[in-house]
């Protein structure tokens, strides 16, 4: 490749960098201050052969980055996705112009110019859910009475303890202070006394729990801390969004593995570690599972602490259904593995078991590295829960066990009412043991062949029903819908009539509106 010299140079100037971007080195110009600095701290070093195209979305990545001194110039570093050695090409801005690129194009023209996000957030895969939000919205905007079913937003009440402690510790203006990102002693130290006494697991609580405001930010904070360009993460699918979108955000890739619960799924993630260069830093996993409500049994995570010990891989679990659970089942904690804590670490909220989900407290335990690494980015983005919430959250776990077995029964009672009214209109289900959810195969009749996202669609525009296509979860769940137990037995009946007068092409019976006296 023929050498590019910087045009506009006079005799007298010393000359800029002079690269061959392919085979040489660049040489740095030394009378540049700026220049000096960055040449002692990054080390140049050019891809022989063609960037390969990143296998998961496509594209490479590319990043502009100015470091010469002189104001006319401009250095570009082409970073292939995944790959530290950057290709280095200098111009011009006027070469720049001319050749319309679009990275450094100025619109001046005012109220059309647009803002461009960073890579991180071109690299997100679509939200399927935003179509289904738009039109429940409208819809209700209209006056229809929708019957939500779609989202695990718990509709019940806290405790009264918890609001009346939390309403009280409001009032101490010694809470209105920034309190700790890692969560204030007692709250975890009642976290460390949970676990004890509900697993069997000894945990140190100040150095192997971590408070978070609520369990997915510190899962996609986790990741964030964890992963970066190059790195892989291991999700089963189908799979909560935020498994996938939070490896994403930290710029990593997603590998994705059939869900399952049995030696099979385990053989399956121990091919894939053992045949995939570089091999995978991280695997998710999520038992009791959303959104399909799969279970486990004891005994399932000791093969995935081996591997993971083998294999050198870290273990995030997300064990947010942990303590909503129905007919005598227990789930498993990951931690009560013996050498669990040495290879991972496992999340749970308080969310779901004690319906304090807008309160946004959840917590991190177990290895105490990976926890240092979270408290690291935590410490760098945000100050901690507030404290009168934290304060709620201790008599919480000390004083609401009855709560959550009673919320439980609940649950359990409105999932009976959905699976024998499924079952009455064809629709393959199974009880689930665990979650708030209901995860059921829909008849191709019904679905008439489209797909679960725009089936999802026409249920709440005639049916006046909202549920969660299976699609939104990952190619595994075509065919599949979620349905949320977040409404009364009342409304779950009045959802599943809707589905079957659709199913049969009649409309559905609305309520008759109340007369103005």
């Amino acid at each position: 490749m023929k050498k590019r010299t910087l045009g506009g140079l006079g005799k007298n100037e010393p000359k800029r960098t002079q690269t061959n971007p392919i085979s040489e080195k660049p040489k740095m110009n030394t009378n540049s201050e700026l220049t000096k600095d960055y040449g002692k701290n990054h080390a140049f070093r050019p891809r022989q052969n063609k960037p390969k195209t990143n296998p998961i979305f496509g594209t490479n990545e590319c990043i502009p980055l100015c470091y010469t001194a002189e104001p006319d110039k401009i250095a570009l570093q082409i970073y292939p996705f995944g790959i530290d050695c950057p290709i280095v090409l200098k111009e011009t801005l006027s070469d720049l112009r001319d050749e319309k690129m679009a990275e450094f194009k100025m619109d001046t023209s005012g109220s059309d110019r647009r803002i461009e996000p960073a890579q991180r957030i071109k690299r997100l895969p679509p939200y399927l859910f935003g179509r289904l939000n738009a039109l429940k919205l409208t819809k209700r905007q209209q006056g229809a009475d929708i019957i939500d079913l779609g989202m695990g937003n718990p509709s019940d009440r806290a405790p009264q303890i918890v609001i009346d402690k939390l309403c009280e510790a409001a009032q101490d203006g010694r809470n209105h202070r920034y309190s700790s990102s890692k969560g204030i002693k007692g709250l975890r130290k009642e976290i460390a006394k949970k676990y004890e006494a509900n697993w069997d697991v000894q945990l140190d609580w100040e150095t192997e729990v971590l408070a978070c405001i609520g369990s997915k930010e510190g899962f996609s904070h986790l990741c964030l801390a964890m992963l970066g360009p190059g790195d892989t993460a291991i999700v089963p699918e189908p799979a909560f969004p935020i498994h996938n979108y939070s490896v994403a955000l930290a710029g990593a890739n997603v590998i994705s593995v059939p869900l399952g619960c049995d030696e099979k799924f385990i053989d399956n993630i121990a091919m894939v570690c053992e045949n995939l260069y570089p091999k995978p830093k991280l695997l998710i996993l999520n038992f009791p599972h959303n959104p399909t409500a799969m279970t486990v049994d004891e005994g399932f995570f000791e093969p995935v602490v081996d591997l993971a010990k083998r294999l050198g891989i870290a273990v995030i679990h997300d064990f947010a259904y942990g303590e909503t659970c129905f007919d005598g089942y227990k789930p498993p904690s990951f931690l009560s593995v013996k050498g669990a804590k040495d290879i991972g670490v496992e999340f749970i909220t308080m969310s779901k078991p004690y319906n304090m989900a807008g309160f946004r407290i959840g917590f991190a335990a177990g290895n105490k590295d990976m926890l240092d690494h979270l408290a690291t980015i935590k410490g760098y983005y945000d100050y901690g829960i507030f404290q009168a919430v934290q304060i709620a959250g201790i008599i919480a776990l000390r004083s609401c066990d009855d709560d959550i077995i009673a919320q439980n029964e609940r649950y359990r009672s409105r999932r009976d009412v959905v699976c024998e009214g499924l079952k009455r209109i064809g629709w393959e289900v199974e009880k689930p043991r665990a979650t708030m959810f209901v995860w059921t195969k829909v008849p191709e009749a019904s679905l008439g062949g489209k797909g679960t996202i725009d089936y999802a669609m026409d249920l709440m525009e005639h049916a006046e029903v909202a549920i969660a296509p299976g699609r939104a979860f990952g190619e595994n769940g075509e065919g599949y819908m979620r349905i949320a137990l977040v409404e009364n037995e009342q409304r779950l009946r009045q959802a599943i009539r809707n589905i079957s007068r659709f199913a049969q092409q009649k409309p559905i019976r609305k309520a008759k509106a109340k007369r103005q006296i």
